[in-house]
């Protein structure tokens, strides 16, 4: 998958966030009713901004690291030390699929309804889970990349 679809992504979610907060303060100042309801729709676009931001930090290698000790690595040891780095983010965020998979199937099963919308939250909730899976693929790819001395 390109990045420039996470870009656009992550571009449309903030889009949308911008505009939902921004309609609701216009509302709220000019009527005083508050449109409460639209913090389900933001939450969700955090989540999915987030996980999306997270999927193309992995893919790019800008990834959370200490620049002193990355720095002062030989390429071999830097390269491996980056690779166990993505390993334990597949294992993260298949923790994440895992259990973000078991919450949402449950909230399916049992017809859970998002409190201010009345949504089936497993709407919401699956985005974890699903998302999780880029994250991943995008690790294995970098994993695959550094492996072939591809990606420095």
């Amino acid at each position: 998958m390109p990045l420039r679809l996470e870009e656009i992504l992550i571009a449309a979610a903030m889009a949308a966030m911008a505009l939902i907060t921004f309609g609701n303060v216009v509302v709220r100042y000019l009527t005083n009713v508050s449109f409460a309801f639209t913090e389900e729709y933001s939450v969700v676009l955090m989540v999915v901004v987030t996980m999306i931001g997270s999927s193309l930090a992995v893919a790019t290698g800008r990834h959370i690291r200490i620049g002193v000790l990355v720095d002062a690595m030989s390429p071999a040891r830097w390269r491996a030390c980056e690779i166990a780095a993505l390993v334990l983010v597949i294992v993260c965020f298949g923790i994440l699929l895992v259990h973000g998979g078991r919450l949402a199937w449950d909230e399916y099963r049992f017809e859970v309804l998002s409190p201010g919308l009345g949504n089936p939250q497993w709407l919401y909730t699956g985005m974890l889970p699903l998302l999780s899976i880029a994250v991943i693929a995008r690790a294995a790819g970098r994993i695959l990349r550094l492996a072939r001395g591809e990606d420095a």
